[in-house]
């Protein structure tokens, strides 16, 4: 199972193998109409499914698709949040791991990995933005990324925790959550102004389909992504 597992260097450059595969899902370069965004995307041809499929006219399956990649982002943006608020930022965005405790608390009482789980979420609802075929393609590699992750760390601190970590393994589910909480509160308490602070891209994500989305321009919401990664480029100066 080894093999499975991320290298040290796919876990120190795991931000920039995100941003190369959002890149090249959203310019889709192997297309003839790359960087097409809105047309043939998967917002066009999920809305035009269920035009056909439930008899739904054009501005309610629109709007449906739309609400779906919404609640999607917004899943993930709370995720990440909630998580990096318990986690620290300082781990989240370090090069290397960290193995000094074992986090029970706030969403790692549900499951283990609320991080990578938004960050699926997340790919999902921005993928509907993609043209299908990119779309699959970013979110297999995306997911194939997380899992690998998941499991360097899970050896990681195995070695580091020993005992305490597997009974914690043991309990709590390894990505799809909990509905109860699996484990007993740890007492840390949360830093919100610094989680909001470095997941920030997230959060301008998920608020760029609530306020954006409405004028029907994948455009105009792609334009509140980059501006919502360049905000987190900014954003990560002042975390550090």
């Amino acid at each position: 199972m080894k093999w499975l597992r991320a290298t040290a260097l796919e876990y120190r450059l795991r931000y920039l193998i995100h941003a190369v595969i959002f890149i090249l899902g959203f310019t889709a370069p192997w297309n003839k109409g790359w960087m097409n965004v809105g047309r043939q995307s998967v917002w066009v041809e999920l809305s035009g499914g269920l035009m056909k499929g439930t008899g739904l006219g054009f501005a309610t399956a629109t709007e449906t698709v739309l609400v779906l990649a919404a609640l999607l982002a917004c899943a993930g943006a709370w995720l990440r949040i909630w998580g990096t608020a318990y986690l620290g930022v300082g781990v989240v965005e370090d090069s290397g791991m960290h193995g000094e405790r074992v986090i029970a608390d706030g969403p790692y009482r549900y499951t283990r990995n609320p991080l990578y789980l938004g960050s699926i979420l997340h790919t999902l609802g921005v993928a509907v933005l993609m043209q299908p075929l990119a779309a699959l393609f970013a979110v297999v590699l995306i997911t194939a990324v997380q899992l690998r992750l998941i499991l360097r760390e899970e050896a990681f601190l195995e070695e580091q925790r020993g005992p305490a970590y597997l009974t914690y393994k043991a309990a709590v589910p390894r990505l799809f959550p909990s509905l109860q909480a699996r484990v007993p509160a740890g007492g840390a308490k949360p830093a919100w102004g610094q989680a909001i602070l470095g997941e920030i891209y997230f959060l301008g994500v998920a608020a760029s389909f609530l306020l954006l989305g409405w004028q029907w321009d994948a455009w105009l919401i792609l334009r509140g992504i980059i501006i919502s990664w360049g905000a987190a480029l900014v954003a990560r100066a002042f975390t550090k």
